[in-house]
């Protein structure tokens, strides 16, 4: 990790930059693969998935057979615990369910809004070096909730041609209507354009590396949603001289070991403290399964020291990190100050996984800055705002002659002559 005392500020946009190629570098890729995808439907998704993923598959569509046989292959143990994850996630996600507005905004003039669910989602769940059965809760959970009407999940297959069984378990567990062995790039482009096998949705989900990433961004040229631009993981932590090394150094190494493309950085306003926690980084790393994934990530990240919070504050705003946890004295003042972060973790006991596993929030968070204007996944990425009016006679009286005359103004004859017409009769 790099050490990096007093930072100038002049020099942040260039510290601060995410290890991940720019969409320039893998465009051509994606674009490739779409073409290929809408012309040759699934005989593209077959040669794909042979190309990337090593298997070739007879079927992509997961059986009934095949989900019974994972449910009984996983442990009592983990089903408890991927269950209890499942309830605090819907407990969290019910709560954020709304009322529906309804308002008189004039005498006669009747204004309401309501949600209506997304009827054909699809849901993205990384498969790779670490089967993420996680998100499956994080995103079919909301999905459920929400009451969409078909939930389609892509997920790409092992050597052996199959879904890790937590991944099913969680699936089924969840409501997931449809479940396809196909990952990467030519998963989101059959959910983008649909092919005999992949229904074609109104909205993508999910996390995935900058291959995915760039291909969601790609669907929305084709008219898919897409949740938000979410790619390679990150972390960042601010933490006085109160902070605890071990604690630190294990949230550091958690994101670190999600991917060699993943970025970690402590923001500290004690040295002493930056010092301790490089030393155990690298005590914690020497144990880890994943330490060579991990030692690669640690290399792209940083220790900053900075004198005092109202830099630190501006600094970590300006980064707007995924993960973002607070390990100082004053967490008030990150708290309230915070104003660019996808998830926010306080105090010493919070540790970045529990939002990854089971305290109830969606993980599946923008990347790469994009906390700047994006949120990350909840019950309304699932649903839609739909307004609804009803005006009677004495309303369009008390408006009408305001509709006229803003039409008028804007030389759109045919707006005005539709309420001029109206009021005639009224009177």
């Amino acid at each position: 990790m790099q050490v990096i005392n007093n930072l100038d500020r002049a020099d942040w946009l260039t510290v601060l930059k995410r290890p991940t190629q720019t969409v320039d570098d893998i465009e051509t890729t994606v674009n490739m693969i779409f073409n290929k995808v809408r012309i040759e439907g699934d005989a593209a998704i077959k040669k794909f998935t042979t190309q990337f993923d090593g298997v070739d598959l007879t079927c992509n569509v997961v059986s009934e057979e095949e989900i019974r046989e994972a449910v009984n292959a996983v442990s009592e143990n983990l089903k408890n615990a991927i269950i209890q994850a499942k309830q605090n996630i819907e407990t969290f996600h019910k709560a954020q369910k709304t009322d529906k507005v309804d308002v008189e905004t004039t005498n006669g003039v009747s204004c309401w809004q309501e949600k209506r669910p997304i009827e054909k989602v699809g849901l993205y769940i990384p498969g790779g070096t670490a089967p993420l059965f996680s998100t499956v809760l994080m995103l079919a959970v909301p999905a459920q909730i929400a009451g969409c009407k078909d939930i389609v999940l892509c997920s790409p297959p092992n050597k052996e041609g199959k879904l890790a069984n937590e991944i099913l378990f969680a699936a089924q567990l969840c409501g997931v209507t449809k479940i396809i062995k196909v990952g990467g790039i030519q998963a989101i482009a059959g959910l983008t354009f649909g092919t005999d096998i992949i229904p074609k949705v109104y909205k993508i989900f999910g996390p995935g590396n900058q291959f995915v990433t760039v291909a969601k961004q790609l669907a929305t040229k084709f008219g898919v949603a897409i949740d938000m631009p979410a790619g390679p993981s990150e972390l960042l932590v601010v933490a006085d001289s109160n902070g605890n090394p071990a604690y630190i150094a294990s949230d550091l190494l958690s994101q670190a070991e999600h991917g060699t493309d993943s970025q970690v950085i402590l923001v500290s306003t004690s040295k002493e403290l930056i010092s301790k926690v490089l030393n155990e980084v690298e005590k914690q790393l020497d144990v880890l399964p994943r330490k060579a994934i991990a030692e690669k990530s640690i290399a792209n990240s940083k220790l900053i020291f900075v004198e005092n919070d109202d830099l630190a504050l501006e600094l970590i705003n300006e980064y707007g990190p995924e993960h973002f946890i607070i390990c100082t004295k004053n967490e008030e003042f990150y708290i309230n100050g915070i104003a660019n972060a996808g998830s926010v973790f306080v105090g010493d006991y919070t540790p970045e996984s529990a939002g990854d596993y089971a305290s109830g929030t969606n993980h599946t968070l923008p990347t790469n800055g994009f906390s700047k204007a994006y949120s990350g996944v909840n019950l309304d990425s699932f649903q839609k705002s739909m307004t609804f009016q009803k005006i009677s006679k004495e309303g369009l009286l008390n408006i009408g002659n305001t509709i006229e005359q803003m039409a008028e103004a804007e030389g759109l004859q045919a707006h005005k002559n539709a309420v001029s017409i109206r009021l005639k009769d009224i009177e």
